[in-house]
């Protein structure tokens, strides 16, 4: 059956981006997530995709990091399956269907109040357990989720769209909330802003990229006291490059070695509070 969503703003609108790479990761025959949701969703609305000019390897990117987040959060619930999870700047991404949190946990997706009306047109009930429409800049969103549990938080591509001083808040607010937890999100190294606005595959976002960017993945341990670096991800030597095409397996396994060149691609930043 077609789907029709309401009308977003551009910023709302940049869902489509990471959506479209995770259908058409789908339907590659090197898939790494296997989103099924994406791209029902995608073949349901009918949106052209093609206007994004997604690249293959494009689309790995963004399902690569997204299963990174999955995990990260997988993983938090075996410790914690009574848990909060949070997947901040949602857009119309499964992720609660993917990771399938326990009975006794909790997940909230956070979005703008006419994203979250779409996830509830959009996806199954099972995959947008409690929506919350709200600006994640606006303080105020917080006080709809409990205080007294740990929280897993991740948010995929939400960080371009902030301003380092908005960033900061966020990360401090969430701090504050939850008695203690882990924050994941994808890094955005100085490179990788600076390609994001020139990039082809990106101009539906590039005029909308706020964040400035950094190198070192200790940089958050500057804005929070209780934020201790977890783990730097870096996606060129995760398990899955082993699954990539031939050409993109070959130049990413050359990169691996470098920490400062896997910095400049798909990078997944995972902390503890």
């Amino acid at each position: 059956m077609a789907l029709t969503l309401p009308a977003f703003t551009p910023l709302q609108a940049s869902l489509w981006l990471t959506l479209c790479g995770r259908a058409l990761d789908n339907r590659s025959s090197h898939r790494i997530l296997g989103d099924e949701t994406a791209d029902e969703i995608v073949r349901r609305t009918g949106y052209d995709y093609q206007a994004l000019h997604i690249i293959p390897s494009a689309a790995l990117n963004i399902a690569h990091r997204a299963k990174k987040l999955d995990e990260v959060a997988a993983r938090f619930f075996v410790r914690h399956p009574g848990a909060i999870g949070v997947d901040l700047g949602a857009g119309l991404d499964s992720r609660a269907l993917r990771i399938a949190p326990p009975p006794a946990a909790d997940w909230y997706d956070v979005d703008f109040p006419e994203v979250v009306e779409a996830r509830r047109m959009a996806l199954p009930d099972r995959a947008n357990p409690h929506g919350v429409g709200a600006d994640l800049t606006d303080p105020a969103w917080l006080d709809a989720l409990p205080a007294d549990r740990p929280a897993v938080i991740v948010a995929d591509g939400l960080i371009a769209f902030l301003s380092e001083e908005e960033m900061v808040s966020l990360v401090n607010r969430l701090v504050a909330h939850f008695p203690s937890g882990e924050i994941a999100f994808n890094g955005y190294s100085r490179f990788a802003v600076w390609a994001q606005k020139r990039f082809a595959g990106a101009t539906s976002i590039a005029g909308l990229t706020r964040f400035p960017g950094f190198d070192d993945p200790r940089t958050p341990e500057r804005w929070n006291s209780k934020i201790k670096l977890v783990k730097e991800i870096l996606c060129t030597r995760e398990p899955e490059v082993a699954d990539f095409p031939p050409a993109l397996r070959l130049f990413t396994r050359l990169a691996a070695p470098s920490a400062s060149w896997s910095r400049k691609g798909n990078v997944v930043l995972h902390y503890r509070f």
